[in-house]
């Protein structure tokens, strides 16, 4: 590992590349962040280990524009920079209690979820306090099925998705909810599909992209919340959508997906504008994850995920 890290990770994973081991089909290659029951960190382009954080199950997690690499775990919450030294942790303040996901913001404070008796989204410093705090209403006690990949939009609101309640909902920063999205269709069979929200992702054309996990589905809704695209098993060959959790729209329109529950097989897929398969990757599972580069070259702008 320390070989590796001598190298430098741009450089690993800007390397020119000769083999597609990801997808021998595709003339696609990514490197990308993976926090995942297995394995947390990052795979270059030729699905090598690039960085490991050495402990795996992480939820959520960011490699940063100063590439320092930014991951939340049920328990805590680590800053990392180059040096692999932890510049920065939160811990969880109950036993009981779940973090589900960490962002930077654009003042430099962190963005965390707390799930607990007391729900809440924090944002904290760079010295690790809480300097802001808003509840939220999750509509259940299931600490683990209160929420899972919230962020924050440009307005200054809180884009949450809450798996129980069958919603998405947009909060103000003193809490109050200002717009919610149901995501229990009577055409997808109702609360029976499991149709729980998980990720969900204010795209640059106001629509929101949201992973419905154990529906096995995805969907984009407009600013009505209708569904104006949408993937399921029933288009492709092999099901590769298995408890979805991740997503992440790419800057070509393209969308990327981890199949969380997938035991074998494919764990995360990108589909085009017309829902075909263009990319795959199989070795570890993903709970969420970040694209880095596409074929050499850095993924552009803010990561929509």
């Amino acid at each position: 590992m320390k070989s590796v890290l001598k190298v430098g990770l741009i450089s690993i994973l800007l390397m020119p590349l000769f083999l597609m081991a990801q997808n021998p089909s595709s003339t696609i290659r990514h490197s990308f962040f993976i926090a995942g029951p297995q394995f947390t960190g990052i795979i270059d382009e030729a699905g090598n280990v690039a960085w490991d954080a050495e402990k795996p199950s992480a939820r959520d997690g960011y490699v940063l524009k100063n590439g320092n690499i930014l991951i939340c775990w049920a328990d805590e919450v680590r800053e990392y920079n180059k040096k692999k030294e932890v510049i920065l942790k939160y811990k969880r303040s109950e036993e009981h209690m779940e973090l589900g996901t960490a962002v930077r913001l654009s003042n430099g404070n962190t963005m965390i979820t707390e799930s607990g008796t007391q729900p809440r989204i924090v944002e904290i410093n760079k010295k690790g306090e809480v300097v802001k705090s808003i509840p939220l209403q999750p509509e259940t006690e299931n600490v683990h099925m209160q929420t899972r990949m919230a962020r924050k939009l440009k307005n200054g609101n809180y884009l949450v998705p809450h798996l129980l309640a069958f919603a998405v909902k947009e909060y103000q920063p003193d809490g109050a909810i200002v717009k919610t999205f149901s995501t229990d269709y009577a055409a997808f069979g109702g609360r029976e599909a499991k149709t729980w929200p998980f990720t969900a992702i204010r795209i640059k054309n106001g629509n929101t992209l949201v992973t419905l996990t154990n529906g096995n589905r995805v969907v984009e809704l407009n600013a009505e919340g209708e569904i104006i695209w949408q993937i399921d098993n029933s288009i492709f060959d092999g099901n590769p959508l298995v408890d979805p959790c991740g997503a992440q729209r790419l800057p070509n329109g393209n969308t990327v997906i981890a199949s969380y529950g997938a035991q074998k097989g494919i764990k995360l897929f990108e589909v085009d504008k017309n829902k075909n398969i263009v990319w795959t990757y199989t070795d570890y599972r993903a709970h969420h994850f970040q694209i880095l580069t596409t074929n050499g070259k850095p993924v552009k702008g803010t990561p929509l995920k």
